[in-house]
């Protein structure tokens, strides 16, 4: 069932088969423990790195109070 609706994705609308993707990924993501990151979310972390809204001791140790880093 899997299989012949995955060769139907093609079909489907730009916008649909990204959907498909992104909750594909966030499966993996759960089964392995490892997210990664799509082309918008690097942009989005990159513009956030770039900007002046938090200074760098600021959300390194925000993520280490959350065990991230």
């Amino acid at each position: 069932m899997i299989k012949d609706l995955l060769n139907r994705v093609p079909t489907w609308p730009d916008e649909d088969q990204e959907e498909l993707a992104e909750l594909a990924r966030e499966i993996e993501a759960r089964r392995t423990g490892t997210y990664v990151l799509n082309d918008e979310e690097k942009k989005a972390i990159e513009a956030a790195r770039r900007s002046d809204i938090a200074p760098d001791e600021a959300v390194a140790a925000f993520w280490k109070h959350h065990g991230i880093a």
